[in-house]
């Protein structure tokens, strides 16, 4: 089995923290275009009731637990606000906002330097993404990479962190088959595919030529 660099629960919690505010930095101005500055109230005022304290003087394990079941909450009440307000049509036009919102979040020196590495030696740059990618996930769902090489990746997924929370189906479908899988094509020249099986899942990479 393919070793990865572990994420400590210090960067976990953090990168919960910025998923809420990733989150609250597109949708807010979404809102604000399609609606009222009103609706803005009312959906933060939805976000309040459902935030949880973090513990002060608890483990950075405690702390990131807490803060991941908030970045649930922020995530699915958004698409709910959204779907309720605006329609169909407008979960499809936040998706679009969301990916785009996660290729300026994604670009810099880094994303230039493995174009660059990808012209020249593609299944290199893409082993590249692969580990990276082995990284990243960690503080969203636990899993195990059964296959690691120039030409494929495998996560499998065990029992989604994501679906352990209520009503958080569509979330998971939105995030697994949409997005993510549009902005690691477009991006990194990726392509990602999810096996789901209840709430277990098998999450495959390929490189698109």
């Amino acid at each position: 089995m393919p070793k990865f660099k572990e994420m400590p629960y210090k960067e976990k919690y953090e990168k919960a923290l910025e998923g809420i505010e990733f989150m609250k930095s597109m949708v807010q101005p979404f809102i604000k275009m399609h609606l009222t500055d009103n609706a803005i109230k009312e959906l933060q005022k939805t976000w309040d009731e459902g935030l949880k304290p973090i513990p002060e003087a608890g483990s950075f394990k405690e702390k990131y637990e807490t803060a991941y079941s908030n970045y649930i909450w922020v995530d699915k009440s958004a698409y709910n606000f959204i779907r309720k307000e605006i329609g169909k049509d407008g979960i499809e036009k936040f998706k679009n906002v969301e990916i785009e919102g996660l290729k300026q979040k994604n670009a810099g020196p880094a994303t230039t330097f493995l174009g660059m590495v990808r012209r020249i030696a593609p299944g290199y740059a893409f082993l590249m993404t692969s580990k990276e990618f082995s990284y990243q996930l960690q503080w969203l769902t636990p899993f195990t990479v059964s296959e690691m090489n120039k030409q494929k990746t495998v996560f499998d997924i065990p029992r989604c962190k994501i679906l352990d929370f209520k009503k958080t189906g569509e979330l998971s479908r939105i995030g697994c088959q949409s997005i993510y899988p549009t902005w690691a094509a477009d991006q990194f020249k990726v392509k990602m595919t999810s096996e789901r099986n209840g709430r277990s899942c098998k999450c495959i990479l390929t490189p698109i030529a």
